[in-house]
């Protein structure tokens, strides 16, 4: 079978890429332990994923298969998405807790503070390739799409020179990561949240 096309995703891709990552993510433990009401988590993920992630549309950093319609099979026109920071580029924290504020309980907040803060102190000091989101529309799952967004951006990795480094927010993905070359690196979890695993790829000569 022959590996499915990666693409750049550019604006014109945005919305289809944000409304993959949301269904890829709907039974995310991390995603749904935010958002358990599924009409919010509906309306809050795609504002919540261009927080995170969406600074790397105006870097050329996102990834997709199936954008702009060209073999996908999913209703969106995006089959998976890989939405990367490049090194000194960040998500965009004030809209990101302006997000979490309106959407979550403030008895909540303490403790998805406490995630957050974690999250920060496993984050590389030095330049490293980070990737906040990657989810695959689930009708398309199966399909090692998943492996093939990995292995494009690790290229770019290697040719760099530099770590590149994720969050785990569910167990399941963990070998996927491995597979890859991404190492464990501790254990992130917040009041009655579930586990989220920090890992770190080192660059391949």
């Amino acid at each position: 079978m022959q590996a499915p096309e990666v693409k750049i995703a550019n604006s014109s891709d945005r919305d289809a890429v944000l409304r993959t990552i949301t269904l890829g993510f709907a039974a995310d433990p991390i995603a749904r332990w935010l958002w358990p009401d599924p009409a919010t988590y509906l309306e809050t993920m795609p504002r919540f994923a261009a927080a995170f992630g969406g600074k790397g549309f105006d870097h050329e950093t996102v990834y997709a298969t199936g954008a702009a319609g060209k073999g996908a099979t999913s209703a969106s026109g995006v089959d998976a998405a890989a939405m990367w920071l490049p090194p000194d580029v960040n998500p965009d924290e004030e809209e990101l807790m302006g997000v979490l504020g309106a959407s979550i309980a403030e008895s909540r907040m303490g403790e998805i503070g406490s995630l957050f803060e974690q999250m920060d102190s496993f984050h590389p000091e030095t330049a490293c390739w980070y990737l906040p989101l990657i989810a695959a529309d689930p009708i398309s799952i199966g399909q090692g799409l998943g492996g093939t967004l990995m292995k494009h951006a690790l290229q770019r990795c290697d040719e760099d020179g530099l770590i590149a480094y994720l969050e785990s927010s569910n167990l399941r993905n963990i070998s996927l990561y491995e597979r890859h070359g991404f190492q464990t690196i501790g254990e992130i979890q917040a009041g009655d949240s579930p586990v989220m695993t920090p890992m770190v790829r080192e660059p391949r000569r």
